[in-house]
């Protein structure tokens, strides 16, 4: 576990998510602290994660739902995720120039 946090730290500096589904009826404590939706994850060596890129969904929450609602759940928080790391290196959407008149 140590290690899985140092490297979700490592990671948010970068462009990417991580999406965990947990599968069965473990105890998932773990998972949530990854999710980091409380409080910022932070390494056993004190480093800070510079966003939170983990989204955890327990998959017993869905068993019962359309895969519709399992996929919402599990991509909510990736469009955030995404603007929060373009934010964060200054970078600023394109404006779209359009040819054709309206």
């Amino acid at each position: 576990m140590a290690d899985t946090r140092d490297a979700i730290v490592h990671a948010s500096r970068l462009p990417m998510s991580v999406i965990i589904v947990g599968v069965g009826s473990a105890d998932f404590t773990d998972m949530n602290l990854l999710d980091a939706d409380e409080e910022p994850l932070s390494s056993p060596w004190g480093r800070t994660a510079a966003r939170d890129i983990v989204q955890f969904v327990p998959f017993r929450n869905f068993k019962h739902s359309s895969p519709a609602a399992l996929a919402k759940s599990v991509l909510a928080e990736v469009p955030n995720q995404v603007v929060d790391y373009y934010n964060s290196r200054g970078i600023k959407p394109k404006t779209l120039k359009s040819s054709r008149p309206f």
